[in-house]
């Protein structure tokens, strides 16, 4: 069996070990150093959410080489989808994904030089965003959550988001209401069980 060479790339330095570990296990696939990402035929990338600095990562493997990239996220905006396909992107699966055969099935099926379709990312996202529990977050609801975990209150919060509290306070209530949690430290924790903050 050829193996696949693959890189691996992950915004949280945790996520990248575990994912290197993983992959390194399994036959199909042949880890490859940061620094010889140039030769691998399969970019991973892991990221809870599609940042600036994620898609500067992405812009710049995809300047520096050909290799197909598997992206592994939390969520992902359906608007982002053109800006992935122009960096490679030939997949979009669940975090839950990094430790599991559906990351091997998508290296080996990258690999292989069969065309993604924006049609087929689309519907990537659209699957990630009904299966993962964060993904029913917007940037809005995180952004609020990472500040209730750090101990801000809805004032702070507001100060620092630039929202009145009006905002802030109907930020929180709809998540609560709609994702059915009980008060803010039900909210955080949900928030930190699905790996958004």
């Amino acid at each position: 069996m050829n193996q696949v060479k693959v890189a691996a790339w992950a915004s949280d330095p945790i996520a990248l070990a575990g994912l290197i570990d993983h992959l390194r296990a399994r036959p199909e696939v042949r880890m490859l150093p940061g620094q010889q990402r140039g030769e691998a035929a399969v970019l991973v990338f892991a990221a809870n959410r599609i940042t600036r600095e994620a898609k500067a990562a992405l812009r710049a493997a995809a300047s520096e080489t050909p290799a197909a990239i598997v992206l592994v996220a939390g969520y992902v905006e359906p608007e982002e989808l053109p800006e992935l396909a122009a960096c490679h992107v030939a997949a979009v699966l669940p975090r839950e994904a990094i430790a599991g055969e559906q990351l091997v099935r998508s290296i080996v099926a990258a690999a292989s030089g069969r065309e993604t379709s924006l049609r087929d990312l689309l519907d990537q996202a659209e699957s990630l965003q009904e299966s993962g529990d964060g993904a029913a977050l917007s940037s809005r609801e995180v952004d609020v959550l990472r500040l209730m975990a750090e101990g801000w209150d809805t004032a702070e919060i507001a100060g620092k988001l630039c929202y009145s509290e009006r905002t802030v306070k109907n930020v929180i209530y709809g998540l609560t209401n709609r994702l059915k949690l009980r008060n803010r430290p039900h909210a955080v924790a949900y928030a930190l069980r699905a790996g958004v903050i």
